[in-house]
């Protein structure tokens, strides 16, 4: 690890004044790769209400971020301080004397609870402060505790619709994704969904930028089903079906191929059809949480008779009560037109997951981090007659290591293969073995039951 302070006292004013809210207009707002669509349509979106929004190079300043951690943090800390400092390494070659970090604002949400996911954005803004200059560059967050809401990062008369459109441009990068992952294994020609999904992306894109400040979104959703109609003659209809793979677990890691060394499409090369959890899904619980949290302090403070309390919670449980309203209500209207176009997986509600999780006494929703989503994921995975499920994760997550636990022995009980696949930078010999044997057990899974519903066999 790089010493990070060198003859330098750590700032930690700087934690607060250069990480958190900050307008982007005229800035260079630099988004990192994630998900490679929704950080593409992302950004378009942010275009579109005139803030200058470019996607990161990702996984090429690996090194980089190896030298500035000590390998104690999670694998997507590495990689997103690799992003950051190998883009103003480049930036600064290519400009010379012109480059100004004051230019620039870094985008890093965050997430509250158990998870070192937090701290990242406070650990980046030590490294950049550690290094001459790069404390003008600041680091615009946002964060689970508020729903990541948008205000402040632009004028207050545009938060609302750029949520809107934003949160909308999750929704479709989902879909497109969804559409890769069902066309892909059946395509005619190898390599034409690829480049057929590649060319989409930056049609939305554009659609995004033009019409998501007017909120034109059944002409966004308009245009999808034309790309969904457009990807169904890729399909060779003459393939039989395949084994259906359900993934869960971290969201950068499941979400991000070279992190998790293109699982998907390593899958698909051993017959697998494969679904991976939403982005879209991670969203609406935040949203979910924050709503239960308000209702529980509204009905603490009723109790205690505190008005003043009262009121503050009850305007937070209205406002967390009308953004998972228009989440659910604006991707349910999406999926619904998708579908009846081609079969593409819905996403889980976040309420009847938790319905899950108190009926199977197996954890809470006060615990918190995405456990919460994957264990009950994984149930429902099964419900739906999937012939396997994958748990994909950084080595030594805790919330996917505690899905692991509870998760194993109730696939085992239903006779289901189950897969956990921790992931750091290095290439484990066993892994490929290990996916190949998964594989077989999936297959031999699906030729036994095919895509039946668990409830017509057995109980969880």
């Amino acid at each position: 690890m790089k010493q990070i302070v060198q003859n330098k006292t750590v700032n930690f004013q700087s934690l607060t004044k250069s990480v958190g809210k900050f307008n982007l207009k005229n800035k260079i707002c630099l988004i990192p790769e994630m998900n490679r669509i929704g950080s593409y349509l992302l950004a378009a979106t942010f275009r579109g209400f005139g803030i200058n929004a470019r996607v990161m190079d990702t996984y090429k300043g690996l090194e980089l971020g190896n030298e500035y951690t000590s390998g104690k943090e999670c694998y997507p800390c590495q990689i997103t301080t690799g992003d950051i400092l190998y883009f103003i390494k480049k930036e600064k070659e290519k400009l010379g004397g012109r480059f100004n970090p004051g230019d620039y604002v870094y985008f890093m949400p965050e997430a509250d609870g158990p998870c070192r996911f937090g701290m990242y954005n406070k650990y980046q803004r030590i490294v950049l402060d550690s290094i001459d200059g790069l404390d003008k560059l600041k680091i615009a967050s946002l964060s689970t505790q508020d729903g990541y809401s948008l205000d402040g990062i632009i004028g207050r008369a545009q938060v609302k619709d750029l949520r809107k459109a934003s949160y909308f441009s999750v929704v479709v990068a989902d879909i497109l994704d969804r559409l890769l992952w069902k066309i892909r294994p059946y395509e005619k020609v190898p390599g034409t969904t690829d480049r057929f999904i590649e060319k989409s992306m930056h049609i939305m894109g554009s659609a995004f930028e033009v019409l998501g400040p007017v909120k034109k979104f059944d002409m966004i959703i308009d245009k999808i089903e034309e790309i969904i109609e457009q990807g169904k003659t890729i399909i060779d209809t003459d393939i039989p079906s395949k084994p259906l793979i359900g993934i869960v677990g971290e969201i950068y890691l499941r979400s991000h191929v070279h992190a998790n060394q293109d699982l998907i499409r390593t899958l698909e090369s051993y017959g697998a059809e494969v679904v991976n959890a939403s982005i879209a899904e991670w969203v609406n619980y935040t949203s979910y949480g924050n709503l239960r949290a308000a209702v529980t302090g509204l009905k603490m403070n009723l109790r205690q008779l505190r008005p003043g309390q009262v009121k503050k919670y009850l305007k937070k449980m209205i406002s967390f009560k009308g953004d998972l309203f228009y989440q659910e209500y604006r991707q349910k209207q999406v999926y619904k037109r998708v579908t009846s176009v081609i079969d593409l997986a819905e996403d889980h509600k976040v309420a009847n997951l938790e319905k899950i999780l108190t009926q199977k006494d197996l954890l809470t929703f006060d615990i918190g981090t995405e456990a919460c989503l994957s264990i009950p994921g994984v149930l429902k995975y099964i419900q739906d007659g999937f012939n396997g499920v994958v748990n994909v994760y950084p080595f030594t997550c805790m919330p996917s290591t505690i899905t692991s636990a509870i998760v194993k022995p109730l696939m085992n009980k239903v006779g289901i293969p189950y897969l956990d696949t921790p992931y750091d930078e290095s290439l484990q010999p066993g892994r490929e073995a290990a996916l190949r044997t998964f594989m077989y057990q999936a297959q031999n899974h699906f030729k036994r039951y095919g895509r039946k519903n668990i409830r017509n066999r057995s109980r969880v």
